[in-house]
């Protein structure tokens, strides 16, 4: 199957992952950021494909998606789906 967003994906997934960001850097830079416990209390994990994972969030059922780091794992710069 054909997944015209593989290339882009891969850019950023190498980007992202070339020097992973502390908690503290990535809050800095994006606002809240979710280990992987933290993930699971306030989303439900609908999909991924590196490095984007999609969500609902449990609090409204509001549909969004994170990016993820992989080594530490910390999900970070939410976007609500319209």
């Amino acid at each position: 199957m054909f997944d015209p967003t593989v290339s882009i994906r891969r850019t950023l997934q190498a980007e992202i992952n070339a020097e992973p960001g502390s908690r503290e850097a990535l809050e800095a830079t994006f606002g809240q950021v979710w280990d992987t416990s933290q993930l699971g209390n306030d989303f439900d994990v609908i999909g991924f494909a590196a490095p984007i994972v999609a969500v609902r969030r449990k609090s409204d059922g509001q549909k969004g998606s994170l990016f993820f780091q992989a080594t530490p794992r910390f999900s970070f710069a939410f976007k609500e789906h319209k």
